[in-house]
C-alpha cells in the first residue's frame, strides 16, 4: 500500500501516528461536533414530545442525556489519548481481537439506519422543495457525498468547520424569531400533555429509550477524535475542552435539539394540524414561513436540511466503513480497502430508505437502543473500573492480533448478557410493566456485570503476551505513545512504535499482522 494511499485510508484499523495529527484540538473539536449537525434529533423529539407530551419528552430527553454523557466521557478520553478509534478500544477492554467483531457490527449498523434516516429527511426536503420525487431524492442524498468520504478527514475538517456558522444561523434563528412574535408559545407548550394525562414514568422511560439510540454517536465522535494531538502541559487546557466538548459534550447540543424539535413538532401541531410535525422540512419551513417571504422561506428550509444531511451523512458513511473494514479483515484475513466499505454501507442505507423505515423510526430506534447501550456501557465500565480502579487489565490500549486472547468473556459475557436481557423485555417477554424499562435494564446489567467478571476471571484473558518482541516501549512514563518510527518488513512502509511489533522474527505493522494466515 503507497504512503499516499495510506494518507487516503486515514489509518484505517490502526494508531493515528503523531506525524498524522497536525490539526489543533479546537480543529479536531470543530470537525467533530459537525458531524452531529442531523435533523434527526428534531424527528425523535416531535414524536416522543407530541405522544408522550412535553413534560415526559423533556424528562425523556434529559435523562438519556446524562447517561451518554457520563458513559462517553472514559471513551472519548480514551480515544484522544492513545489516538484509536472504538473498534480497537472494544477489542483490549473486555471483547478480545476477535470478540468485537460483534461490535464492529453493531456500530456499522448504526451508521446505516442514521444514514437512512437523514438521507429520508433531505428527501423529503428536496421533494417539498424542489418537486423531485422521495425515490430520486434517496438516490442524490446517497451519491452526494461519495466524493468526500472518499478523502476522509483531510477533505472533512474543511466541510465541517465551513458549514457549522451557517447551520447554526439557520437553526437557531427561526426558533428564535417564534418566541419573540408570540411569547406565549413557550407556557403552551410546556402545558401540552399530548397522549398523557400528566407524568408518567413508564411513558418517560420508553422515549429516553429512543433517545438513547443516540448513545453510539460517540463511536463517530470518536472516529474525528482519535486525531487529536498529543496532550502536552502546554496545550492541556484546551486539549480537554476539546475532547470534553467534542466527545460526551456532543449530547449537550443535541438534546437541545431535541427539546426544540419536540417545540417545533408542537407548533406545527396547532398551527397547521394536517402536516406531519415530525418531519424536520416542514418545521423549519413553518419556522421560516413565520418571518420571511413564501418563497425565501421554502429555500432556506431546503438548504438547512441539504446542509445538514451533508454534514451527518459524510460522518455516517466514513464511520460506517470504518466498521465493516474492521470486521471483515479480521475474519477473512485479508484487507480490501475502506472505500468498498463505503459502498456497502450506502447500499445498505439506500435500500432502508427505499422501504420507508422512516414510517417506523420510533420502533427501530427502541430496538437498536438495547444493543448500543449495552456496548457503550460495557466497555466504557471495562476502562473506568476494569482498567483504571480495580487494575485487572494494563492500563494502555492493546489491539494487536497475537497480543490478544481471540476472546474475551468479561466483555462478551456482559454485553450478551445486557443486551439479551433488554430485548426480551423490549418485546415484552417479562411483563407489560418491565417493557418500558428495557434500556435500564440494558445499562445496570452491563455496568455491574463488567467489573463482576472482571474480578472472577482476575483479568487472566485480556492480554495473552506481555511483550511484542520490541525492547521499547510503546508508550512514555506519562502515557504519551512513543513516536519512534520503525519499517514493517511486510507492506515496507513507516509506522510509530505503538502500531508495530515483532512476528516470525521481523517488525510487521498491525495491518499486516491482522492478514496473516
Amino acid at each position: 500500500m503507497g504512503k499516499s494511499n495510506e494518507t487516503l485510508e486515514d489509518y484505517t484499523l490502526r494508531y493515528a501516528p503523531h506525524s498524522f495529527r497536525r490539526w489543533s484540538p479546537q480543529v479536531v473539536a470543530i470537525t467533530a461536533l459537525g458531524g452531529i449537525a442531523y435533523l434527526a434529533d428534531f424527528s425523535i423529539g416531535a414524536s416522543i414530545g407530541l405522544t408522550y407530551g412535553t413534560t415526559n419528552a423533556i424528562f425523556s430527553i434529559l435523562i438519556a442525556a446524562i447517561i451518554i454523557f457520563l458513559t462517553g466521557i472514559p471513551l472519548a478520553y480514551y480515544a484522544a489519548r492513545y489516538n484509536i478509534d472504538l473498534d480497537l478500544i472494544t477489542r483490549g477492554a473486555g471483547f478480545g481481537y476477535l470478540g468485537s467483531v460483534i461490535t464492529s457490527i453493531i456500530f456499522a449498523s448504526f451508521t446505516f439506519i442514521f444514514f437512512a434516516l437523514e438521507g429520508s429527511i433531505m428527501a423529503q426536503g428536496l421533494q417539498l422543495g424542489l418537486g423531485i420525487p422521495l425515490w430520486l431524492g434517496y438516490l442524490i442524498s446517497t451519491f452526494m457525498v461519495i466524493p468526500l468520504v472518499i478523502y476522509g478527514m483531510k477533505a472533512l475538517s474543511k466541510l465541517q468547520v465551513w458549514t457549522t456558522p451557517i447551520w447554526l444561523i439557520l437553526m437557531v434563528a427561526p426558533v428564535a424569531f417564534l418566541v419573540y412574535q408570540d411569547p406565549t408559545l413557550p407556557s403552551q407548550f410546556f402545558d401540552f400533555t399530548g397522549k398523557q394525562n400528566g407524568v408518567d414514568l413508564a411513558a418517560i422511560m420508553l422515549g429516553a429509550g429512543v433517545c438513547l439510540s443516540l448513545i453510539m454517536q460517540i463511536g463517530e465522535q470518536i472516529d474525528y477524535l482519535r486525531f487529536m494531538p498529543a496532550k502536552t502541559k502546554e496545550n492541556s487546557k484546551a486539549w480537554w475542552t476539546a475532547v470534553i466538548c467534542a466527545g460526551p459534550g456532543w449530547v449537550i447540543l443535541g438534546a437541545i435539539k431535541q427539546i426544540i424539535g419536540a417545540f417545533l413538532g408542537f407548533y406545527l401541531l396547532t398551527k397547521l394540524p394536517l402536516v406531519n410535525g415530525t418531519e424536520p422540512v416542514q418545521q423549519f419551513n413553518a419556522a421560516f414561513h413565520a418571518m420571511l417571504p413564501d418563497w425565501l422561506a421554502l429555500l432556506l428550509a431546503v438548504v438547512l436540511v441539504v446542509i445538514s444531511q451533508i454534514k451527518i451523512n459524510v460522518t455516517n458513511a466514513y464511520s460506517g466503513s470504518l466498521a465493516w473494514t474492521s470486521a471483515y479483515t479480521r475474519i477473512k484475513k485479508h484487507y480490501p480497502g475502506r472505500l468498498i466499505f463505503v459502498m456497502v454501507n450506502l447500499a445498505i442505507a439506500l435500500a432502508l430508505m427505499e422501504g420507508n423505515m422512516f414510517a417506523v423510526l420510533g420502533k427501530i430506534l427502541g430496538f437498536y437502543s438495547n444493543f448500543a447501550i449495552a456496548w457503550v456501557v460495557v466497555v466504557a465500565t471495562d476502562i473506568a473500573l476494569n482498567k483504571y480502579l480495580f487494575k485487572l487489565s494494563p492500563k494502555h490500549p492493546e489491539y494487536r492480533k497475537d497480543m490478544l486472547y481471540n476472546y474475551n468473556p468479561v466483555g462478551l459475557i456482559a454485553f450478551l448478557s445486557a443486551a439479551g436481557l433488554s430485548i426480551c423485555a423490549f418485546f415484552g417477554l417479562f411483563g407489560t410493566f418491565l417493557a418500558a424499562y428495557s434500556p435500564i435494564i440494558a445499562l445496570v446489567v452491563g455496568f455491574v456485570l463488567t467489573p463482576v467478571l472482571g474480578l472472577i476471571t482476575k483479568g487472566k484473558f485480556y492480554i495473552q503476551h506481555h511483550h511484542d518482541g520490541i525492547d521499547e516501549h510503546r508508550f512514555t512514563s506519562d502515557g504519551t505513545p512513543t513516536a519512534t518510527v520503525y519499517t514493517c518488513e511486510r507492506c515496507v512502509q513507516t509506522y510509530e512504535r505503538p502500531d508495530v511489533m515483532h512476528s516470525q522474527g521481523v517488525i510487521v505493522c498491525s495491518l499486516c499482522k491482522s492478514t496473516e494466515q
